[in-house]
């Protein structure tokens, strides 16, 4: 269970870190807006054979818990941002990952590749759009169940919204 709460983590981390430099430039880079920021994540598909429905019920609750998310981010933390400084870097620490498609630009995010998470190898894709007020990115990650019977899938949907100036302190 702590290795998928380490995926959806990391999936969401690289969604929320907006919309920096790209290694495909066409069409320009979108900036999100410096201000309050909502976040909803919506769990769209979980398999994996061999899990209890209690394990896959609290799975689904983290996420149900997650949806409401609040993030103030600062003009200058905005003006920092770079998506593809983000996607180099893996998975907390010791985590890392290999891009096969890496295009953040025009409004567009596509991006593929593989990741190490604890130690497994784990396929992961983003896609979605990039406005300057409203992100909207599905997040596919698929590897071995660590359940050992067979491989896992796991689809969610991440909408950030800019909600207006942050009415709390700073994201750090």
């Amino acid at each position: 269970m702590k290795k998928f709460a380490t995926i959806a983590a990391l999936g969401i981390a690289l969604a929320v870190s907006g919309c920096g430099k790209s290694e495909n430039n066409a069409g320009g880079t979108v900036k999100r807006e410096a201000g309050n920021w909502k976040t909803s994540v919506k769990l769209v598909k979980f398999e994996m054979p061999g899990m209890p429905p209690e394990a896959k019920g609290m799975m689904e609750k983290q996420f149900e818990n997650a949806t409401g998310m609040d993030q103030c981010f600062t003009q200058e933390q905005v003006d920092k941002e770079d998506i593809a400084a983000e996607l180099a870097k893996g998975p907390g620490s010791g985590g890392e990952c290999t891009w096969s498609k890496k295009e953040v630009a025009g409004g567009k995010i596509d991006v593929a590749g593989k990741c190490t998470v604890n130690g497994q190898p784990v396929e992961m894709a983003m896609a979605g759009t990039m406005e300057a007020k409203k992100t909207d990115v599905t997040i596919t990650t698929k590897g071995k169940a660590p359940t050992g019977q067979g491989d896992m899938e796991m689809v969610m949907q991440m909408t950030s919204t800019h909600t207006g100036p942050c009415t709390a302190p700073a994201a750090t």
